[in-house]
C-alpha cells in the first residue's frame, strides 16, 4: 500500500464504479448537444476576484469554502468552486457574444473544489455537468434548461426527484424586498456573523441550514409578494412553458440558492433519498453577472448538475444503469507464435470497433481464462500451436461454455456478426 492517501474530503474514481460516473455525464450532456449547446472547458483555477465579485463576497463559498492561494509570481488565484463565472469569463474574453448569434449556448463538465465538512454527498472535490445560455432574456430559455435537465435525469431512469421553482425578482423589485427582509431579521435572535450577513445580503440568511435559524424564519416576508409586474409575468411564462412540456415542479417561495448572482428564475433539483444533502443540481437566471465581472449587459441563465449526487440518487432508487461492455472479446494465446498471431487479431478487432483485450504477461491457460472471466468478456479467443497449424482459432462463448473452431481469416467477421 502507498504511504500516501487521497486528501480528506476527496475520492478516487476507480473501475467498475467509474463507469457509472461516465454514463451519468454522458446522459446529462446528450440532450444539451442535441439542443445547440457547444462544449467549453476552462482552467481549474481562476483569479480570486472573479469569484469574489460573481459568486458574492458574503457567500459561504467565498468566505469559508474557497481554496485560495498566492502564486510564486504574486497572483491571487482560487480553485474553481463553481462553473458559471469561469464559463462567462471565457465567453467574454473570446468575444463570443459579439459573433451576432445570441444566445451563446455552452455546456461543460469538470471537477470543482470547496473546503467543506466532508460527509456523504458533500465532498471537497466534486464533479458537475453544467449548461449556460448567455446573452438573451427569454422565459423560453429558462424553461428549456429546466426541461433538458428533467429529460437527462429521466433518461437515466431517475424518477423520485422533485423540481423546486422560484423567482428572486430583479434590480427593480428586489431592493424593496431586501429592506423588508432586513427589518424582519433585525428583530430575531441571531448571532453576530448572521446579523452581519443580513446587512450585506439578507437573502443568504434564508439559505442558512441551521435549525436554530430556520425556526425563526417562519414569519419572514416572501419575495413573491414583492415582485414587480414584469417579474411576475416573466415567472408565469416560465411556469406555463415548463408545465406545457409535461414537466412537474413545485413552487418554493423560500428557494434562494447559495450564490449572489441569481435574478428572477431560480430552481433546484432535489432527491429525498439523499437525506440532508438532498440537492442533486440547480441553477437559475443571472442577468447582472456579466456586468459584475466587467463585461457588457448579457442576461443569461444556466444550471449545474452534480454527477456525484446523481449517482447517489440512482443508488437510492436502486436503478442499475446499462453500462457498455469494456471488453467483448478476450484473447488467450498459448505459446510465443500464438501470442504474435493473436495480438495482431486483437488489433484488427479493435480497428473494427470490437472491444477486445489480451492475456498479457505470459499467463497459462487456467490463469488466462480466469482473467477472461473477470473482464466480463462475452467471448474468449484461444489459440495454441495445433490451432495455428490448422489455420483456426477456438471461439468460446463465456456464457454457455460452447467452444467452436473458426477459420483465422473468418474470426473478425464472425465476432462482428455475433456481437451485432
Amino acid at each position: 500500500m502507498s504511504t500516501f492517501k487521497a486528501p480528506k474530503g476527496t475520492y478516487d474514481l476507480l473501475p467498475p464504479d467509474s463507469a457509472k460516473f461516465l454514463a451519468v455525464r454522458e446522459a446529462i450532456a446528450a440532450p444539451l448537444r442535441g439542443s445547440g449547446y457547444g462544449y467549453i472547458e476552462t482552467p481549474g483555477f481562476e483569479n480570486v476576484e472573479l469569484f469574489a465579485r460573481g459568486v458574492g463576497e458574503s457567500t459561504d463559498i467565498v468566505t469559508k469554502e474557497m481554496y485560495a492561494f498566492e502564486t510564486k509570481g504574486g497572483d491571487r488565484l482560487a480553485l474553481r468552486p463553481e462553473g458559471t463565472a469561469s464559463v462567462l469569463r471565457a465567453a467574454l474574453e473570446a468575444n463570443l457574444h459579439k459573433a451576432g448569434n445570441l444566445p451563446v449556448k455552452l455546456w461543460y463538465s469538470g471537477s470543482y473544489y470547496r473546503y467543506e465538512r466532508p460527509q456523504k454527498g458533500r465532498y471537497r472535490h466534486f464533479s458537475q455537468v453544467g449548461a449556460e445560455a448567455i446573452g438573451a432574456e427569454d422565459p423560453a430559455l429558462d424553461a428549456e434548461l429546466i426541461i433538458l435537465a428533467d429529460q437527462a435525469y429521466r433518461s437515466l431512469g431517475l424518477r423520485n426527484f422533485r423540481i423546486l421553482l422560484n423567482s428572486l425578482g430583479d434590480k427593480e423589485c428586489r431592493p424593496v424586498y431586501r429592506e423588508a427582509l432586513q427589518t424582519f431579521l433585525r428583530g430575531l435572535d441571531l448571532d453576530e456573523d448572521t446579523l452581519r450577513r443580513a446587512e450585506i445580503n439578507p437573502l443568504r440568511v434564508l439559505d442558512d441550514k441551521r435549525e436554530s435559524v430556520q425556526k425563526q424564519l417562519g414569519g419572514a416576508p416572501l419575495l413573491r409578494d414583492y415582485l414587480c409586474d414584469a417579474c411576475k409575468a416573466y415567472h408565469e411564462e416560465v411556469r406555463e412553458l415548463v408545465t406545457a412540456a409535461g414537466v412537474v415542479f413545485e413552487d418554493d417561495p423560500k428557494l434562494v440558492r447559495g450564490l449572489d448572482y441569481y435574478t428572477r428564475t431560480t430552481f433546484e433539483f432535489v432527491h429525498d433519498g439523499l437525506g440532508s444533502q438532498s440537492a442533486v443540481g440547480g441553477g437559475g437566471r443571472y442577468d447582472g453577472l456579466s456586468e459584475m465581472i466587467g463585461g457588457p449587459a448579457l442576461p443569461s441563465v444556466g444550471w449545474a448538475l452534480g454527477v456525484d449526487r446523481t449517482v447517489l440518487a440512482l443508488e437510492a432508487e436502486g436503478v442499475e444503469l446499462e453500462l457498455p461492455a469494456t471488453t467483448s472479446v478476450f484473447a488467450v494465446p498459448l505459446g510465443d507464435e500464438a501470442r504474435r498471431v493473436l495480438f495482431a487479431k486483437v488489433t484488427e478487432l479493435r480497428k473494427n470497433g470490437v472491444a477486445a483485450d489480451f492475456a498479457f504477461g505470459g499467463k497459462g491457460l487456467k490463469a488466462a481464462m480466469k482473467a477472461a472471466n473477470r473482464s466480463g468478456a462475452r467471448y474468449a479467443l484461444v489459440l495454441g500451436e495445433r490451432d495455428i497449424e490448422q489455420g483456426v482459432v477456438q471461439l468460446k462463448d463465456m456464457e454457455s461454455g460452447e467452444q467452436t473452431a473458426v477459420g483465422m481469416n473468418e474470426i473478425v467477421a464472425e465476432l462482428e456478426s455475433r456481437l451485432g
